[in-house]
């Protein structure tokens, strides 16, 4: 159910994995799992599809004791291995751009945040803001869970509102109250530089609450007192700081990411340089001759040369792959919402 009390599409869910079509597993392999595990998982799949065609699929084992082929495959594999180290670099220099420049514009970055900080301050109702991105979030998810409860007290402490109005906004806070209990927990203890934190931010669907809380103080305008629209509009004051926090934190995680891209490329680069060389300059398959386990062992040799070899390319592409998924989740900021939703009178306008 939504905030409304309304049924909800797989898009507009409370939690990510039930927005996400292929759920748990496709979740984890997208954005939850550990970067390198998943580039190793990348890794298998592809000598486990290149043994697997080379023994069962049309052509010749006898191709892999020529020089040629075995050259033509990894000089490729040392040529793209430079090129994404330089593309990395390239993404570096785009981190290193947003921290150098004068002191006026580090001084208005500086104003900026302190003045974000100090309206959230004053809305949530406290004197200082905490400087850990996951406590700052999880004040803000736990602001909206207060609010929505004394948004039910003075709900109930009225006698004269419509049946529906009440049902509405009763469904709406209790729902707000008990996503931002299971989202607070998430982030209690987690420490910025780790998806989890960025993760427990796109578990709080803020977007969907916005509009679900706007559509139920506009459709029962005449029907709600002004106290407990008064409360409507703190509690949609606060979700709307939500969305430019949860973009600063994202932004900051990305320029992590891709500091982590470069590092584990500067671990990886040269080993899988040095493989491919050595395929290259040294290796005979004919020294190799012979079956293991029914596999031609050329074949296993040589396919596992090239999974070395593109193990850069399959760790550049995991973390990647992570980015540009959460960079497509958030694209849009506010009460927006662009993945697919039911269509129906909920989402048309009123």
């Amino acid at each position: 159910m939504t905030e409304s009390g309304r049924s909800e599409s797989d898009e507009t869910a409370t939690t990510m994995a039930d927005r996400v079509r292929g759920g748990r597993p496709v979740l984890w392999f997208l954005v939850e799992g550990n970067r390198v595990l998943v580039a190793g998982v990348m890794l298998v799949v592809a000598y486990a599809l290149l043994i697997g065609l080379g023994e069962f699929g049309p052509g010749s084992i006898a191709k892999l004791f020529e020089p040629d082929p075995v050259f033509a495959l990894f000089t490729p594999i040392i040529i793209g291995i430079i090129m994404g180290v330089s593309l990395v670099l390239t993404f570096n220099q785009l981190v290193l751009s947003e921290e150098l420049g004068p002191v006026a514009d580090q001084r208005e970055r500086m104003a900026g945040a302190m003045e974000f900080r100090e309206e959230v301050e004053d809305a949530v109702g406290r004197e200082t803001s905490p400087p850990e991105p996951s406590i700052f979030l999880r004040g803000l998810v736990d602001a909206t869970a207060t609010e929505a409860r004394t948004l039910l007290e003075t709900l109930e402490s009225e006698s004269d509102v419509d049946a529906a109005a009440r049902e509405d906004v009763r469904d709406y806070a209790r729902g707000i109250v008990a996503d931002a209990e299971r989202v607070t927990d998430t982030l209690e203890g987690q420490q910025f530089g780790r998806f989890e934190v960025v993760r427990a931010a796109l578990e709080y669907n803020y977007s969907w609450k916005i509009y679900t809380g706007r559509r139920v103080r506009n459709r029962h305008a005449g029907a709600l007192p002004e106290d407990i629209v008064e409360r409507i509009d703190d509690l949609l004051r606060i979700l709307e700081f939500f969305g430019p926090a949860r973009e600063h934190f994202k932004t900051l995680y990305f320029r992590w990411e891709i500091i982590n891209i470069s590092r584990a490329l500067a671990y990886i680069a040269l080993p899988a340089l040095s493989v491919a060389a050595y395929m290259i300059l040294v290796f005979e398959t004919g020294d190799v001759a012979g079956t293991t386990a029914g596999f031609d062992r050329g074949l296993l040799i040589v396919g596992l040369g090239f999974a070395v070899g593109v193990t850069p390319f399959a760790i550049f592409l995991s973390y990647i792959l992570r980015i540009v998924t959460v960079a497509k989740w958030t694209l849009a900021i506010g009460p927006f919402v662009l993945r697919e939703t039911d269509r129906g009178a909920d989402v048309e306008w009123e």
